[in-house]
């Protein structure tokens, strides 16, 4: 009788052991449900994909994925976007007890753990066991390499160009309902916005929500020569004066490094306000090589927008978006002036700030309409980001550039020391000094080779953004337009019958929508353009 109890207490252990054993297979982390954890409820598992951190708001929530705004991926209001929003509203969970990754103040989006062991208290709460943190760490981005993060290291003459957010970097006009109440918290904001640029180091910076006038940016380039020696910095002068809390772009820059062409040019007139608006051209002094840096703070996603600046029928897009296009029409138009009135020699141009609009949304498509390259995607594709709200991320920060600047572009990223952080350690709510949490923004960087002599002739693509099932995806062909040049496409099935032709037979834009067949299947699309044809094959389902 006791060797038959024996036998059975181990065979009670053993299964106990594969219970706390039990591992958690994810399939597909972009579409994984918390719902499978329904028959671990009070058990342990251990999950065999790393779970990331996708929101630190409230508590400590982590899925199998980041959770990104739908038109960052998707057109506004496709099939794609909604499947999205839907995904954004499953698959997070949270974590209880979990120790804070070594370094850190708290949690930060994006970190990950690998190996994860939880006790699953329901499908929507876990208490930690163990597992190991790793990625995205305060102390990785302390040690990062910023001029090798945009492939220009060891490269002298190459230039790093910075863009930033500075959430109302005010100097004069304190105590208002935006920027720092007094003096006390300027000096706090200034400690923590001067730690993050000196970090970045960059040859130029754009700066936007920065104070008009000219003395927040002179405190800048002040802060900037204090603690980067070698350095050279000023700022450009546009001859304004403080005007309440209102705030501008501006420019700040190493003389040593470059040197501004004639003055700030910006939209007149018009209900776009020209101080948010500006560009400039710099020469390398190097190399007397050129270009136009276009420096923009677009209206935000306000409320109360009315006619078609309002909420109705925005897909998602937020107020004022009809005000966000026309902004980024009039920075379109003031390149062509600028570059046709003041006889610049340098084509190449440079986009880069604050648009308040995600990748997809009608103000980026009217850049890339007018031929602009969004350089978060041709370098990241959809995992670019700057901005995150309640755990959803996006890049609200931009950075394009026209075809002929393209080459001479070697990386571009977002440097996450803001987005990623808790809002309890902005300057307003905290002692923290660090460059953490400086804005709600992240730094844009971009490096460049400048280079006249290189060419850039990019090769058209097909976009596709997938549907539900029974429901075709939608498909775009970008770069596949040339003036005084017909480029068509031709739908065929998998045997080789022609299914669709395009009517007009003529791509008409950089940007052209493909019209799908209705029946589910296999498909090639043939695109003949400049005397080749390009073969894509898609899937309708």
């Amino acid at each position: 009788m006791k060797a038959r109890l024996t036998l059975l207490w181990a065979a009670v252990l053993v299964c106990h052991l594969l219970v706390a054993q039990t591992h958690i297979q994810v399939s597909n982390p972009a579409t994984w449900s918390p719902e499978t954890l329904r028959p671990y409820i009070g058990k342990e598992v251990i999950f065999d994909v790393p779970m990331v951190v996708n929101n630190n708001y409230s508590g400590l929530q982590i899925s199998t994925r980041r959770f990104f705004a739908p038109t960052n991926q998707a057109r506004p209001g496709s099939v794609a976007a909604e499947n999205i929003m839907d995904l954004n509203t499953t698959g997070s969970i949270s974590l209880k007890s979990a120790p804070i990754p070594q370094g850190d103040a708290t949690y930060r989006c994006g970190e990950k753990i690998y190996h994860l062991k939880a006790k699953v208290n329901s499908t929507s709460s876990l208490t930690w066991v163990d597992g190991e943190w790793e990625g995205n760490t305060r102390k990785d981005l302390e040690n990062a390499n910023i001029r090798e993060m945009v492939n220009i290291e060891g490269c002298d003459e190459c230039l790093l160009v910075c863009t930033m957010n500075l959430e109302y970097y005010l100097v004069q006009n304190l105590g208002g309902q935006m920027g720092p109440r007094d003096l006390n918290a300027h000096k706090r904001q200034r400690a923590k916005i001067s730690k993050a640029l000196a970090k970045i180091n960059a040859d130029i910076y754009g700066l936007v929500e920065i104070e008009q006038g000219q003395k927040a940016a002179a405190e800048i380039a002040t802060d900037l020569n204090t603690n980067l020696s070698g350095r050279n910095y000023t700022y450009i002068d546009d001859g304004g004066s403080a005007n309440g809390t209102f705030t501008k772009s501006a420019f700040v820059y190493d003389r040593n490094k470059v040197k501004p062409i004639g003055v700030i040019q910006e939209k007149k007139g018009g209900s776009i306000p020209a101080e948010r608006h500006r560009m400039i051209c710099f020469e390398e002094i190097t190399t007397g090589e050129r270009f136009i840096f276009s420096v923009n703070h677009f209206k935000a996603k306000d409320k109360g927008g009315v006619g078609l600046d309002s909420y109705e029928n925005d897909h998602g897009q937020g107020g004022y978006n009809q005000s966000r296009q026309e902004e980024a029409q009039a920075v379109v138009d003031l390149y062509k002036d600028y570059h046709r009135d003041y006889a610049i020699k340098d084509k190449d141009l440079l986009i880069m700030g604050d648009l308040n609009s995600y990748a997809m949304e009608d103000p980026i498509m009217k850049l890339v309409e007018n031929g602009m390259i969004d350089l978060h995607r041709a370098f990241h594709a959809d995992s670019s980001y700057s901005h995150t709200y309640h755990g959803i991320a996006g890049y609200l920060d931009h950075a394009l550039c026209n075809s002929t600047l393209r080459p001479q572009v070697m990386g571009a990223c977002g440097f996450h020391i803001n987005s990623d952080e808790s809002d309890s350690y902005t300057y307003d709510k905290s002692s923290d000094q660090s460059m953490f949490r400086s804005s709600d923004h992240d730094p844009i960087l971009v490096g460049l080779k400048l280079d006249k002599s290189l060419t850039y002739d990019p090769l058209p693509t097909l976009n596709t953004e997938s549907g539900t099932e029974g429901q075709p995806s939608i498909m775009t062909i970008t770069n596949a337009f040339k003036e005084n040049q017909n480029s068509y496409y031709v739908i065929y099935d998998i045997y080789g019958r022609m299914v669709t032709q395009q009517k007009p037979l003529k791509i008409e834009s950089n940007l052209q929508p493909v019209e799908l067949p209705a029946q589910p299947g296999i498909y090639v699309l043939r695109l003949y353009y400049d005397h080749k044809v390009y073969p894509y094959k898609f899937i309708v389902r």
